[in-house]
């Protein structure tokens, strides 16, 4: 198990028994619900306590949650069963993770902004190549003016997303969508109030 200072300050803050980021599913993910196939396969990316891959499942879709910190997994586990659905959970790294080649679906991204500019190639690498032809990204990020807010995500402004930067990784896919927004958040207690977010929306070429 790695013992890194990033693992061990997630997991000592998913070891509390209360849900970090809530229970309660990202705002933006359920606004694309009208994106997402009736069935399928989706990953949901550095899930933590499963709030996101547990509502993709509610959505009839067979989820893989991915992440590094057991206590969120157990999380994720505990939410999947309350809220009566099945997800497979995979202990491992974003960075480091096998991604297995066009297996998914939909591959969901949400608030991953621990990545360092070094590590975020490897994970959106990955994550396309994890993506079968024809399959939907969702990503959504703090965007830099979030430094301004101060409420939630990374304080360095290397780790925050920009149109530019996803333009650059994702720039060749299809439908490719962009959407910078000032919104209010209630995700526990970890984002909560006004927010510089930008989103994603694109579909890996057939």
């Amino acid at each position: 198990m790695t013992t890194s200072p990033d693992f061990l300050r997630w997991e000592t803050r998913f070891a509390k028994p209360e849900y970090e980021f809530g229970k309660a599913p990202n705002d933006f993910l359920v606004r694309c619900k009208a994106l997402l196939p009736a069935s399928g396969t989706a990953l949901a990316v550095a899930d933590g306590e499963g709030r996101n891959g547990v509502w993709l499942a509610e959505q009839g879709l067979a989820v893989t949650s991915v992440d590094f910190s057991p206590s969120a997994q157990k999380k994720a586990a505990a939410l999947a069963a309350e809220r009566g659905v099945s997800i497979t959970l995979i202990e491992g790294d974003a960075h480091t993770f096998d991604y297995p080649e066009a297996a998914f679906d939909v591959v969901a991204e949400i608030f991953t902004q621990f990545s360092t500019p070094q590590e975020r190639p490897l994970k959106w690498a990955g994550m396309r190549r994890a993506l079968k032809p024809g399959g939907l990204l969702i990503i959504e990020g703090y965007a830099p003016k979030q430094l301004q807010y101060g409420t939630g995500g990374p304080k360095e402004i290397e780790h925050l997303y920009t149109r530019d930067m996803l333009k650059a990784a994702f720039g060749d896919f299809d439908d490719v969508r962009i959407a910078e927004e000032e919104r209010v958040m209630h995700e526990g207690a970890a984002h909560a109030g006004m927010s510089a977010v930008i989103n994603l929306t694109a579909r890996k070429p057939r």
